[in-house]
C-alpha cells in the first residue's frame, strides 16, 4: 500500500466525480436527494436536520429488533442480505473452496437452533465445569487470560502497534470488566438508570439459575453487582480514556507486576502464551488507565475466589449465549437488546449469523463480497475524490491564518504521507489453520477467538504490517489509523447513496465527501494531531499554535456541553470532541472540494435548489437517523460521537458556507451563531 506523496498531491487535479461514469439515473431521485423527506415548513436555522429530514422522521418507525432506523440502517440491511445471498449461495455451487466450506459450516451450525436447543447447555459444560472449580487466585487469572473463553476481568489485554514506534508490536493492558456499557450505568442514580440497574441484577441471577448455580436468596447475584460496582468505581471516565497521551504508559513487565502486585501475572500471560521476555530483554507492555491499575488490584486481592467465579461464569453465559439454548439467547436479549437499547424483538438469526461470519471470518467473506458488489473501476473513482479532498485539504492548510509556517510544514508532511485504503485489502487473510467443525458451534466460536488471538501473538516481536485492516469489506463505516497516518474506506459504505456515480457532485461531496473529509481530519483532532505524519505519538507543533488550536476545540466543546438531546443528560463536548471536530473540518473542507471540482463554471440550480444548498441538505440526510432512547442514553454515556441531529445542527452553525448557502438565516434563528462565535479550524 502506497501513501501520498507531495508529488501526487500536487498532481492530484480536483475533477468532477461523475464525469467519469457512464450515465445513470441516481439511486435516489430525482438527483441522489430524497426532497419527499424535508419539512419545508421548518425554518433552516432552527433546526437543519428537521428541514432536510423532518417528513420522514414524522412518518418514521424504527423496526422491532433495531435500534435505530434511517440511511445507515437501509444500507447496513443492503449489505446484511448481499452476505446473505453469498452465504445461501454455496448450495448451488457444484464445488466450493476449504474455505467457502468453514463459511457454510460456521453458518450452518449457527443456524442450526434444533440441534442447539436439543443439546442444552452439554457443549458448556466443561467450560463450566472448569469456572467452577476455580480455587485459587491464580485459576482466575488463567481463566481470565484464556483466549478462547473471551473472558475479562479488571485488566483486559490485547496486542497492537506501538504509539510512539509505530515499527513495533506491544501488549497492551487496560481497565476492563464491566457488565454494563460505562462506569456510569453502575455510580448515576437517576430514575432510568435505576430501571437499568434493577434489570441487570435480575438479568444475574438468571445467567448463574442457567449455569447450574443454585442462589436462592440471591446473595451471590448481589454479590456480583457490587463487585462490579466496584470496579466501576475504580475505573477512569469515558473522556480520559480517549486522550492518548494519558492512555500510554510503557512498562516492563517487573514493573507492572509492583504496580499490581496481587494479581497472578504469570498464570493470566501463560495462560494467552505472551513470553515475558522479548528479543530486546524484558517484555513491554503499554498500560492505559495505569492509575486505576492499583485500585483494581487491590479490589482483585480482596475478592473471594468464589465471587469471581460467579462472576466469570456471568460473563462466559452472556459471550455464549447466542450459541446456548433459546431460553439463554432471549434472556441475554431481554437485558442487552430490551433494557440497554429499546429493542422488542431479537434480530432473525439468518442475518446474526452473516454478522457472526463476518466479524470471526471477515475477509474471507469480504473477499467474495468485494468480488461481487466493488468492482476496481468503482474503487478507481472512489480513490479519485478522496484524491480531491486531500488537495483540497492541501490547498486550506496553506491558508490559514491561525497556523504558522513551522506547523503548517509538519502538517502539510502529514497529509503528503496518508497512506490510503479504499474498498478491500490488497492481500487477503488466511484462514486455514482455522478449524470449523458442522457439529461444534461453541468450539467453532472458541477455535475463532484462539485463532484471532495466536494471529496477533506470533508477529509480537516481528515487522509491523501495514497492509493490514482494521475492518471488513462489506462493513458500513470507515476509520483514521493514528499509527499507520491512514485512511480506510471498506467497500461496504462507497455505495448508494454515500456514493452514487450517477448523483449530482454536490450530493457526492456532501455525504461521501464529507465523511472522506470527517476521517482525514482525524489526523488533526485533538488526539490526531499528537501523532506525526509517519504514526508516531510525537509532539510536531508550536507552542503558540497548540495553544490556539486548544482554545479553538475548547470552544466547540462547551458549545456541545450545552446540548441536551435527552432530559437530564447533555453531550460530553470533551468525550465526544474528537468526532466534532472531524465533522466540522469534513463539511468545510468538503464544500471546498466542491467548488473546486466546479472548474470556475456556476453550479446548476436543480428543482429551485442551487448547488450548495444541495451540498448541505445531502450532508444532512447523510446523518438521517432516528434512535431508540436506550441506545441513545447508552451512547451519550460512553461513545464519542455525538446523536446525529446534533452532528448535524452542531456542525453547520459554525460554518460560514451554510449561511451563504441560506442567506434567510439570522438572528433569532435557534442555530444561528454570530461570526464571531463561530468555531473556525479549516
Amino acid at each position: 500500500m502506497k501513501s501520498l506523496t507531495v508529488a501526487l498531491l500536487a498532481a492530484v487535479s480536483i475533477a468532477t466525480v461523475a464525469s467519469a461514469q457512464s450515465p445513470g439515473k441516481p439511486a435516489v431521485p430525482p438527483w441522489g436527494v430524497d426532497l419527499s423527506m424535508m419539512d419545508k415548513s421548518v425554518k433552516p436555522g432552527n433546526d437543519f436536520f428537521l428541514y432536510a429530514d423532518g417528513t420522514w422522521l414524522k412518518h418514521d418507525t424504527i423496526p422491532a429488533d433495531r435500534s435505530f432506523s434511517g440511511v445507515n440502517l437501509e444500507l447496513d440491511k443492503q449489505n446484511e442480505q448481499r452476505l446473505k445471498d453469498i452465504v445461501n449461495g454455496f448450495h448451488d455451487k457444484a464445488q466450493i473452496t476449504g474455505e467457502e466450506k468453514k463459511l457454510a459450516d460456521f453458518y450452518a451450525a449457527f443456524e442450526d437452533r434444533k440441534q442447539i436447543d436439543a443439546n442444552g447447555m452439554k457443549p458448556a459444560a466443561s467450560d463450566l465445569q472448569r469456572l467452577a472449580g476455580l480455587k485459587t487466585p491464580d485459576d482466575v487469572a488463567r481463566a481470565m487470560g484464556d483466549p478462547a473463553l473471551g473472558l475479562d476481568g479488571p485488566f483486559n489485554g490485547g496486542i497492537g502497534v506501538d504509539q510512539k514506534d509505530p515499527n513495533i508490536y506491544e501488549m497492551y493492558l487496560g481497565q476492563s470488566g464491566l457488565g454494563m456499557p460505562d462506569r456510569d450505568y453502575y455510580l448515576k442514580t437517576d430514575a432510568e438508570i435505576a430501571k437499568t440497574q434493577a434489570a441487570y441484577r435480575k438479568y444475574l441471577a438468571q445467567m448463574l439459575a442457567f449455569a447450574g448455580i443454585r442462589d436462592a436468596d440471591g446473595k451471590r447475584a448481589a454479590a456480583v453487582y457490587r463487585l462490579e460496582r466496584q470496579i466501576a468505581v475504580a475505573s477512569w471516565p469515558a473522556a480520559d480514556r480517549r486522550d492518548a497521551e494519558k492512555t500510554y504508559n510503557p512498562t516492563k513487565v517487573s514493573a507492572l507486576k509492583k504496580l499490581a502486585p496481587h494479581f497472578p501475572w504469570d498464570a493470566y500471560f501463560a495462560a494467552n502464551g505472551l513470553s515475558e521476555s522479548s528479543p530486546k530483554g524484558e517484555r513491554v507492555i503499554v498500560v492505559a488507565e495505569n492509575t486505576a491499575f492499583p485500585k483494581l488490584d487491590a479490589m482483585f486481592a480482596k475478592t473471594p475466589v468464589t465471587t469471581w467465579r460467579d462472576y466469570l461464569t456471568v460473563r462466559y453465559m452472556h459471550s455464549f449465549a447466542a450459541y446456548l439454548p433459546k431460553a439463554v439467547d432471549d434472556a441475554d436479549f431481554a437485558f442487552y437488546g430490551e433494557a440497554i437499547q429499546g429493542k422488542t424483538a431479537q434480530l432473525d438469526r439468518e442475518t446474526r449469523g452473516v454478522q457472526l461470519l463476518d466479524n470471526d471470518m471477515g475477509e474471507a467473506l469480504g473477499k467474495l463480497y468485494a468480488a461481487r458488489y466493488f468492482t476496481a473501476d468503482a474503487k478507481a473513482k472512489a480513490l479519485k475524490l478522496v484524491h480531491n479532498m486531500l488537495a483540497a485539504y492541501d490547498a486550506d492548510i496553506q491558508t490559514l491564518s491561525w497556523m504558522t509556517p513551522a506547523t503548517r510544514a509538519k502538517a502539510r508532511e502529514k497529509l503528503h504521507h496518508y497512506m490510503l485504503k479504499v474498498g478491500y485489502p490488497d492481500a487477503w487473510r488466511d484462514y486455514s489453520a482455522l478449524a470449523i467443525d458442522r457439529n461444534n458451534l461453541i468450539g467453532d466460536v472458541k477455535n475463532a477467538a484462539r485463532f484471532e488471538w495466536n494471529r496477533n501473538l506470533v508477529r509480537i516481536d516481528k515487522p509491523v504490517d501495514r497492509a493490514e485492516w482494521g475492518m471488513t469489506p462489506p462493513t458500513n463505516n470507515a476509520y483514521y489509523n493514528p499509527v499507520f497516518n491512514e485512511i480506510v474506506f471498506p467497500a461496504g459504505i462507497l455505495q448508494p447513496p454515500f456514493f452514487d456515480p450517477n448523483a449530482d457532485d454536490a450530493v457526492n461531496y456532501g455525504e461521501i465527501g464529507a465523511t472522506i473529509g470527517h476521517e482525514i481530519s482525524h489526523g488533526f483532532d485533538d488526539q490526531g494531531s499528537k501523532y506525526d505524519a509517519y504514526g508516531s505519538l510525537k509532539d510536531w507543533w508550536t507552542p503558540a499554535d497548540r495553544k490556539n488550536f486548544d482554545a479553538r476545540t475548547e470552544a466547540l466543546a462547551k458549545q456541545y456541553d450545552s446540548y441536551e438531546p435527552l432530559p437530564g443528560v447533555h453531550i460530553n463536548g470533551k468525550l465526544t470532541l474528537g468526532e466534532n471536530i472531524a465533522d466540522l473540518a469534513g463539511l468545510v473542507i468538503a464544500l471546498k472540494a466542491y467548488h473546486l471540482s466546479l472548474g470556475g463554471k456556476p453550479a446548476p440550480v436543480l428543482d429551485g435548489y442551487t448547488g450548495d444548498q444541495r451540498f448541505y441538505i445531502a450532508y444532512a440526510q447523510s446523518w438521517r437517523q432516528h434512535n431508540r432512547p436506550g441506545i441513545e442514553r447508552a451512547r451519550l454515556l460512553s461513545n464519542p460521537h455525538s446523536p446525529e441531529d446534533y452532528r448535524v445542527n452542531g456542525v453547520v452553525r459554525n460554518d460560514d458556507g451554510w449561511y451563504a448557502a441560506f442567506p434567510q438565516i439570522g438572528p433569532g434563528d435557534k442555530y444561528y451563531l454570530p461570526p464571531d462565535q463561530r468555531v473556525r479550524l479549516w
